[in-house]
């Protein structure tokens, strides 16, 4: 069976007797980087083998850890903090044992997602995780307008070095949106921030930014539906709500559509 277990995302302590037990049992552990990960086994006395599994060698690592579970071993995978497959590889393996057949369960435990959440004081229905922001600006402005249009909390991850960009992009989309950034989630110097993108941004001019970050959006005021909008409303009120350009309302129209844009500038030049 494959055991996919969760690890501390911070503080040592937040590892689970089960995970403790299983882990202890296992003919080898999948992690990230063994280096890492060797320090919490050592802590719990875990002597199992660590093989490395990353997503430059996920593929290439695939048929031997199937070969394994089908001949019965008992492996578990983890990942650097927190809960396997959240932004860390492991979907892969995880698809190829339901499509043979392979046993696979999940030990809970830590993950940054859920604690940023309940502790932000965000609605936590429905929510959102889109994973960590990209970093060519255009792409991440296209990902965070359609972020700030969802209905409900959104939750990403972030970078210290990338962090104030990313606010600065926020303060020009949407500058009255209540955001919430989670730091350090449980060790000694844990920090959850509110406030605007500039309110923010000001904190870490006067401190600057470290640690492992997520970042919350909080949902719009008033939920509106775009469904009944025409296109030209849609592009008009994305124009308006977001600060766009018409050029990038139109292709954010179209993608909320799942039109071509080419047929949406159509739309527009035969106006």
């Amino acid at each position: 069976m494959l055991y996919l277990v969760s690890t501390p995302i911070g503080n040592l302590a937040d590892f689970t007797y089960r995970a403790v037990e299983i882990l202890k049992k296992c003919d080898y552990i999948l992690c990230e980087d063994t280096r890492h990960s060797r320090g919490l086994l050592e802590h719990y006395g875990i002597a199992a083998p660590l093989k490395s599994f990353h997503k430059f060698n996920e593929s290439q690592e695939e048929d031997p850890v199937i070969a394994d579970l089908k001949a019965g071993k008992m492996i578990a995978l983890i990942s650097d903090a927190g809960t396997p497959l959240i932004s860390d590889p492991g979907e892969q393996i995880v698809a190829r044992c339901r499509l043979e057949g392979v046993a696979v369960t999940a030990l809970p435990g830590a993950c940054a997602i859920v604690d940023a959440l309940i502790l932000s004081g965000m609605p936590s229905a429905p929510f959102q995780f889109i994973g960590f922001l990209p970093k060519k600006e255009k792409e991440l402005q296209t990902v965070l307008s359609q972020a700030l249009l969802y209905t409900g909390t959104t939750i990403a991850y972030e970078t210290p070095h990338r962090i104030e960009e990313t606010l600065s992009a926020l303060l020009q989309l949407c500058p009255e949106r209540k955001l919430s950034v989670a730091r350090e989630l449980t060790k000694l110097h844990e920090e959850c921030l509110f406030g605007t993108a500039e309110e923010l941004m000001e904190h870490f001019k006067k401190n600057p930014p470290r640690g492992e970050m997520v970042l919350l959006l909080s949902p719009p005021a008033e939920r509106i539906s775009y469904e009944h909008l025409s296109l030209q409303e849609l592009v008009e009120m994305l124009q308006k709500d977001l600060h766009l350009n018409k050029q990038e309302a139109i292709k954010m129209a179209a993608q909320m559509r799942h039109l071509p844009k080419r047929e949406v500038y159509k739309h527009f030049t035969n106006d």
